[in-house]
């Protein structure tokens, strides 16, 4: 069966009726550009609050040192999400500080973008492809901006590897979605809210439903 992330999640309520609803990873952001961003205190409660029952990612975008080592003390995640430039080396080097699994953002406008994924491979303990925003997209955050791309640059299945798909997915295409890719995760921020930042509990609930049931 088909994973589902739920990314951006801010406020109890949301957060509880993902866990409920079969989320199986949930999303933290620490990025200040953000509508979804956290401060630790905010995140640390509620990383209490999934207490086991989903995996927690925390999403930085070329985090330093000591802003990495804060979060793995006081949010203390499952996985950190790398969603900026960050280099095979740089992986290598968070992975090695933290002692954590590193998911490493893709972002793909093309097939190069896609065959790039292979340089972190064996480095990067998943791949999350997400969207490239394009130059036109003004104020584009690194991720989030509900924008999709050419799902079908994905469907050989990437050959084994294990990989997330993220960008533009929302509870009516997700299921298409998985059926061109084969993703066994799927990750969705914008796509299950009202407003930027504000998630909706229904397009959760819905959201969760449609990539189940395809899977």
């Amino acid at each position: 069966m088909t994973l589902v992330k739920i990314c951006g999640l801010s406020e109890p309520e949301s957060l509880e009726t993902a866990i409920l609803a079969g989320a199986d990873l949930v999303g933290f952001v620490f990025f200040p550009k953000s509508p979804r961003h956290l401060l630790l205190s905010q995140a640390a409660s509620l990383s209490r609050q999934v207490a086991g029952r989903a995996r927690t990612v925390a999403l930085t975008v070329d985090a330093r040192d000591d802003e990495l080592l804060r979060i793995l003390d006081e949010v203390r995640p499952n996985y950190l999400q790398a969603h900026g430039s960050e280099t095979p080396a740089r992986i290598g080097e968070i992975k090695r500080l933290t002692g954590l699994p590193v998911i490493k953002a893709i972002k793909v406008a093309g097939p190069a973008d896609v065959a790039a994924a292979a340089d972190y491979v064996g480095i990067a303990d998943l791949m999350l492809f997400d969207a490239k925003a394009p130059a036109s997209l003004k104020e584009a955050l690194p991720g989030g901006n509900g924008i999709s791309f050419d799902w079908s640059l994905l469907a050989d299945g990437q050959g084994g590897l294990r990989f997330m798909l993220s960008g533009g997915l929302t509870p009516e295409n997700v299921a298409e979605a998985i059926r061109m890719t084969g993703a066994p995760i799927v990750d969705v921020s914008s796509g299950v809210e009202s407003a930027p930042g504000i998630k909706d509990k229904a397009l959760i609930r819905k959201f969760i439903e449609a990539a189940k049931a395809a899977g």
